[in-house]
């Protein structure tokens, strides 16, 4: 995966759907696109580049909504999370 910016990271979300990915994929990639979303309006549009702070930011904002999933669920967004930033950071 060869993402540069939120733009792209926006389209390798939307291709998950169409490959067809399991559910707790698409499910734990909606859940993080939401906290994205919401988080990268402070660092700039969909142009920018993702950036550690804008990884730690939604890590952060994860971490205060846990209690809204189960501990399952959790685990599953947490684990796709910790993925998806080693591939985004590097």
């Amino acid at each position: 995966m060869k993402v540069k910016n939120l733009e792209a990271l926006y389209q390798y979300f939307d291709e998950l759907v169409a490959q067809e990915a399991d559910s707790d994929t698409l499910f734990a990639s909606s859940y993080i696109r939401g906290f994205i979303a919401l988080v990268a309006v402070q660092f700039g549009d969909e142009k920018q580049k993702i950036s550690a702070e804008l990884c730690d930011c939604v890590s952060e904002q994860l971490s205060k909504a846990k209690t809204e999933l189960t501990p399952q669920d959790n685990a599953i967004v947490n684990n796709y999370w910790l993925s998806l930033q080693k591939t985004l950071l590097v």
